[in-house]
């Protein structure tokens, strides 16, 4: 496992973290825990949360993620875990969290950071990330920005104001974005320098071989600002297994169980991709997951890659593609299948 100082930031990372949205409804807690043991066993220090977490989020739920690792975590030496999780932000319909009071601002924040610590077990967090934008942006399938649903806002001045008191007051090390937009980062980063708040540490979006549009305006941003990608979804939901191609997914799998989440990958040249490169990856005795994950690994803006699994075995596969090198010709033959398939999963 190799380890990467994130951004400006002082974190050291592995270069994969451990996401945990199954914890609490796919996976129990203690399978949740040896997880997370085997992780660590393996070389990984990073571990990704959320408040909304588990999915699908429901009510009944909502924080069962946070806690799980929170009951590991209380018998961790705390410096030597790597900690982020996020704010959920308005838009999505999620009323149970926080009573609705979703806005991105300093009573949000202040009720959120505290509801993750208690659940966390701890009294700070590495990294703290807004999931998605207080504002109005296409998100989660949709790529075209429609004006008529913009929405009253919290100003990215105020929201960095309200990070800027748990920062200080030792809750929060440093903050991050998630499923944000080339215009959002830097306007954070405008902000942040003008005012002396914090800078955003990392991005959090979108990335796998059906969806690298990261590449297109946010990777300049990572080259000349420091704004590492920590990619979600490298498996792009697990179609990149090829688990889903010939329908042959058992009854556990999450597209199986929760059907609205593969909305996105319901689009044209989807599986034509995926087949590509599983045909690809068995041409070169590797599995598809393994390319998949290999390719996202091999990116010089990527921080460090979000992987999840249902099961030890998954675990071990998906961090093993780290020690993953893909030769050149490997390399030019994903960039042939991208070009007659670019983006099928936007």
């Amino acid at each position: 496992m190799r380890y990467r100082k994130l951004g400006t930031s002082e974190l050291h990372v592995s270069e994969v973290c451990l996401g945990t949205m199954t914890f609490g409804e796919q996976n129990t807690e203690a399978e949740a825990h040896a997880q997370l043991d085997r992780a660590f066993e393996l070389g990984i220090n990073f571990v990704d949360a959320a408040e909304m977490y588990p999915v699908p989020p429901r009510a009944e739920t909502q924080g069962r993620t946070e806690a799980y690792v929170g009951s590991w975590l209380a018998r961790q030496s705390r410096d030597k875990v790597v900690l982020a999780t996020k704010i959920t932000g308005p838009g999505r319909g999620l009323a149970w969290i926080r009573e609705g009071r979703l806005s991105i601002d300093t009573q949000a924040v202040n009720a959120a950071i505290d509801g993750s610590l208690r659940r966390l077990k701890t009294d700070y967090v590495d990294l703290y990330q807004i999931h998605w934008p207080d504002r109005y942006v296409p998100q989660f399938g949709k790529i075209h920005y429609d004006p008529s649903q913009e929405r009253p806002s919290v100003s990215i001045e105020a929201q960095l104001g309200a990070l800027a008191g748990p920062v200080r007051a030792g809750k929060i090390r440093y903050v991050g974005l998630s499923n944000e937009t080339p215009w959002g980062v830097m306007e954070f980063l405008r902000v942040a320098r003008e005012r002396g708040l914090p800078v955003v540490a990392s991005i959090q979006n979108a990335y796998n071989l059906l969806n690298r549009t990261f590449e297109a305006g946010l990777s300049e941003i990572t080259r000349q600002c420091n704004v590492p990608l920590l990619p979600y979804s490298p498996l792009a939901f697990g179609h990149l297994t090829g688990k889903y191609a010939d329908g042959s997914a058992s009854p556990g799998a999450r597209l199986v169980r929760f059907p609205p989440f593969g909305q996105r990958y319901q689009k044209p040249n989807v599986e034509a991709a995926v087949k590509a490169y599983a045909e690809l990856a068995r041409s070169r005795g590797m599995t598809p997951a393994a390319l998949a994950l290999a390719f996202v690994m091999s990116r010089w803006f990527v921080g460090s890659t979000i992987i999840g699994a249902t099961t030890l075995a998954q675990l071990e596969e998906n961090i093993g593609a780290a020690a993953v090198t893909l030769d050149a010709d490997t390399l030019e033959a994903i960039e042939r299948i991208h070009l007659s398939n670019p983006n099928p999963a936007v």
